[in-house]
């Protein structure tokens, strides 16, 4: 069969997607879509008369299945293997018809009443209907860079910050549980010395874990000597580290980038100059998309 001819058949069965399209559907970024397509040949799209790659709804099951093995820590090889093989895939649960803005809504308006129980519940219906990395990157995130601008605007009090932050971080460290298991590559995670704030870390390290990547987490406040010892010890691929302000960042040595391992910086307080001093990549993304890059990139 042609070229044109597999497109006319494409098009009649279902909608063709351009890659941005694709992506956002099944909440990946591009450049991670096409790194599994140029490496495992998972995405097979079709050309459209104009030259498009376009992307149907066979494209959508193989990258959803991936995401599902990967969430059990298979690695990225061992899993587009599997969904190649022709066996059967993983059942995944596409997102529910509940938008990801009515949750944010929902979940916005329960904090804001520091009504633990409503906030609970709508955390408890989100993680039955979609993934984690769903939940994170289209409520959890987007959330929390709202609290952050009221906070910086004085329209969010400082107990509505903690309060959020606490249940959100109790629920993120939940999702968190066993996610050093498995046999991909190991990422070392920490806030530099001074750093409190750690929720786009945690929100990093769940997206990164759902690629197949074994997390270790140091939290808020890692001094220097403990960075360097737990990486010589643990030799991870890389070591990422999250602050809110440059402060935290500049107060680190030179001598950093002695680590065994690549280093990148994330957060806001992260800026290109710092990463240069400090020899490090700079992942300017929100924490979800910051992961795709990370996972693309090996």
């Amino acid at each position: 069969m042609s070229v044109e001819g597999l497109y006319t058949r494409a098009v009649s069965a279902t909608p063709l997607l351009r890659i941005g399209e694709l992506g956002q559907r099944v909440g990946a970024s591009p450049t991670l879509l096409r790194a599994w397509e140029r490496r495992y040949g998972l995405l097979q799209p079709v050309r459209s008369p104009g030259g498009y790659r376009l992307y149907g709804a066979e494209d959508e099951q193989r990258v959803r299945a991936m995401q599902a093995l990967l969430a059990d820590g298979v690695s990225a090889r061992e899993a587009a293997g599997v969904v190649l093989s022709g066996g059967p895939l993983p059942a995944v649960e596409l997102p529910s018809s509940d938008t990801a803005t009515a949750a944010r809504r929902r979940l916005a308006d329960a904090l804001s009443r520091f009504d633990d129980a409503a906030a609970q519940a709508v955390l408890d219906r989100l993680l039955s209907e979609w993934t984690p990395r769903a939940v994170i990157g289209e409520v959890v995130v987007p959330y929390l860079g709202d609290l952050g601008d009221r906070w910086a605007a004085g329209s969010a009090t400082v107990a509505e910050e903690h309060f959020a932050t606490s249940v959100i971080r109790g629920r993120l460290l939940g999702l968190a549980r066993g996610w050093d298991a498995g046999a991909g590559p190991r990422a070392l995670l920490g806030c530099p010395a001074g750093e409190l704030h750690d929720l786009g870390l945690l929100c990093f390290g769940i997206a990164l874990r759902s690629h197949g990547w074994r997390i270790t987490y140091l939290g808020a406040d890692t001094p220097v000597t403990t960075l360097r010892e737990t990486a010589e010890r643990l030799r991870p691929e890389i070591v990422v580290l999250a602050a809110a302000t440059p402060e935290p960042f500049e107060a680190i040595p030179l001598a950093i980038a002695e680590l065994p391992a690549a280093l990148a910086l994330a957060g806001r307080g992260a800026t290109p100059a710092i990463a240069r001093r400090l020899g490090a990549t700079l992942l300017e993304e929100d924490p979800v998309a910051a992961a795709d890059v990370v996972a693309a990139a090996r």
